[in-house]
């Protein structure tokens, strides 16, 4: 952490600069200047963080020094030094993020502390923002990932199109259901089932037992594979579940259904 020193009264600057342990009080290097002119070259050059200023100076005073610091968008903290009790000058330092001012003559230590506090502030600030960052990065990860494995925000038509394929892909797994679809697709299943049935004529329980249903009638056609086969293909764990179905469905039982293919 950098501290500027600003003072007209060389002496003064220069003893603060020399008799002051700075590090005790969190600042790293410190540089002076004695009218505001100077201030900002050395603003310009180097990398200030805080600004110990005498608030009466002659040319531009502390606060007309501050103001070009806050047009120049510098993240420079500010802290004013005043012989006036009354600091005259507090609304327009509050105004300009200054809420600091220490009333001299003052003793070393009162000043160091001063200071000390600010950096506290600053390293909080510094802290807090790199939280948020990285809870923004977080985040985004969080978001990039999810995109990367389930693709980016569907349309109806598009999430009806999807979940179509995934029962088609699925059919034999029992615990195909719309709360189980509604978790793979990370969508309520309230809200998988209107779009599903606004796009389909049906909701998505109904379109599961057709798909079963037809391709339980195709494999048995085919006579490859026993009823009690075909059954587990297309998600049955329990034969009389599935002769139960299959027979709503069509009217006849899977072997009934078979002897007339």
């Amino acid at each position: 952490m950098n501290l500027l020193i600003i003072n007209d009264e060389e002496l003064t600057a220069d003893t603060m600069k020399e008799d002051i342990n700075w590090k005790d009080y969190g600042i790293d290097e410190v540089f002076t200047a004695y009218e505001a002119e100077q201030a900002k070259e050395v603003i310009l050059r180097e990398t200030v963080d805080i600004m110990l200023c005498d608030i009466e100076m002659p040319g531009d005073n502390g606060i007309e020094l501050l103001r070009w610091v806050r047009q120049e968008e510098k993240p420079i903290e500010c802290i004013f030094l005043t012989c006036h009790p009354s600091f005259a000058y507090a609304q327009e330092a509050i105004s300009l993020t200054c809420q600091e001012y220490i009333l001299i003559p003052a003793r070393y230590e009162e000043i160091g502390k001063g200071v000390q506090k600010v950096v506290q502030r600053i390293l909080k600030e510094q802290e807090m923002k790199r939280y948020e960052e990285y809870g923004r990065k977080a985040v985004q990860e969080q978001i990039d990932q999810a995109v990367e494995t389930h693709g980016k925000k569907r349309t109806g038509k598009e999430l009806a199109g999807d979940v179509a394929r995934y029962i088609s892909e699925h059919l034999g797994e029992s615990e195909l259901t719309v709360n189980e679809l509604g978790k793979h697709f990370f969508v309520h299943p309230v809200y998988l089932n209107r779009i599903f049935k606004k796009e389909k004529a049906m909701p998505v329980s109904q379109y599961i037992l057709t798909e079963r249903m037809e391709l339980a009638a195709q494999l048995l056609k085919s006579q490859t594979l026993s009823a009690g086969a075909v059954a587990e293909q297309v998600g049955y764990q329990q034969y009389t579940n599935f002769c139960n179905a299959f027979k709503k469905f069509y009217g006849d039982t899977p072997l009934e259904y078979t002897r007339k293919s």
